[in-house]
């Protein structure tokens, strides 16, 4: 499938991530150097569902002066939502009541109308899944892997994670030395949804005493038992680190906010949680420090510059050579087209036999487990 392209739109979606704006300048400066039109989507699929509420009617040339020293600026251009997925859209009855339904034909109307030959989908899960509907029934698409969690399977990494390990890494530098002066126990709850790749990267890194994650339901006890023998020892601090999807053994996992119509459950409150029970049981002065957004926000670091120009690049080579139904995945030697239906509601959790979380079992690190 090598039909001739003339315009191509970006869309990006769910939640931000450091690169976004590397990706829309790569492949943006590709598709032109081609002799295409690049055109970028506002908020997801917003600028189709509603034009109304943009100057520029959701829907926006993208040109070098547009695009020109983006690369090192967080967030994206286009602006991003999580919300009102186009397979579930929320729609609010007469009566009150709300009904889902799916819009994706207002998406296929709105490309034919355009003229528009493909799209380049730049998101996490659920926009991949969007993005695979989309080329199911026609679309030509080619999807971007983008979270900070690093939980999308088939890539090696996805961009944005390395920013926010590195950021995080370097709150947990700060931390021990307020958390030894006071002789706390300091709990740090980082963002990474069902996966704990953002907590055991930076735990590791940061030098954390102990790391809870997802993968490994812990219990406390253990914990515990870390804090009293730093204690014996004296070293009479300790440094927690949870990803906000920890679960404790014999219990459930802590949300923030409970899934509604057209959106995910919203996770977070496990590190307070911790927090309040180490202080219990250690009679120790615990404190909890939630990252939260601040690791979504901020320059990209260089590797995710690069992945992300990589990515942008690569996206739009795919489009030339006829590839549609696929993401582009970082690997070790390069880039690969991913068929889209084997990324789609799959999810990549930290691998427990992995080298990483042996490297932390061999530091002496605390997986809450043993």
């Amino acid at each position: 499938m090598k039909n001739k392209i003339r315009r191509i739109a970006i869309s990006t979606g769910g939640g931000d991530a450091p690169g976004l704006n590397a990706v829309i300048r790569a492949a943006t400066l590709a598709g032109m150097d081609r002799g295409w039109e690049v055109y970028g989507i506002r908020e997801g699929f917003n600028g189709i569902f509603f034009p109304e509420r943009y100057a520029d009617g959701g829907f926006m040339r993208l040109t070098r002066d547009r695009i020109r020293g983006i690369t090192h600026l967080g967030g994206t251009i286009l602006g991003t939502t999580n919300k009102g997925n186009p397979l579930h859209f929320p729609l609010k009855m007469p009566d009150g009541t709300v009904k889902e339904v799916d819009r994706t034909g207002e998406i296929l109307e709105f490309f034919a109308k355009r003229e528009l030959d493909a799209l380049i989908s730049v998101g996490g899960d659920g926009s991949l899944t969007i993005a695979n509907a989309l080329a199911e029934r026609g679309l030509r698409v080619v999807g971007v892997p983008k979270t900070i969690d690093n939980d999308l399977d088939k890539t090696f990494t996805t961009f944005g994670f390395d920013t926010a390990v590195a950021f995080a890494t370097e709150c947990l530098d700060r931390l021990h030395s307020t958390a030894e002066s006071h002789q706390r126990v300091m709990v740090v709850e980082v963002m990474g949804r069902y996966a704990g790749w953002i907590a055991l990267h930076a735990g590791i890194a940061g030098r954390a005493h102990a790391i809870l994650i997802p993968e490994i339901p812990f219990d406390l006890e253990r914990v515990v038992e870390k804090i009293r023998t730093r204690d014996a020892n004296n070293q009479q601090y300790t440094i927690v680190m949870v990803a906000e999807g920890a679960t404790p053994k014999d219990g459930a996992r802590i949300l923030a906010a409970p899934a509604e119509t057209g959106h995910a459950e919203r996770l977070g409150g496990i590190g307070e949680q911790v927090a309040q029970a180490l202080q219990e049981r250690t009679n120790k002065d615990a404190r909890v420090v939630v990252l939260g957004h601040l690791l979504r926000g901020g320059s990209p670091t260089a590797f995710d510059r690069l992945a992300a120009l990589r990515f942008g690049a690569a996206a739009v080579r795919g489009l030339e050579q006829g590839e549609t139904g696929v993401m582009v995945a970082l690997a070790i030697d390069g880039v690969r087209y991913v068929p889209l239906e084997e990324v789609a509601g799959r999810m990549k959790a930290v691998p427990l036999d992995g080298d990483t979380v042996q490297t932390a079992r061999d530091l002496g690190i605390c997986m809450g487990d043993r």
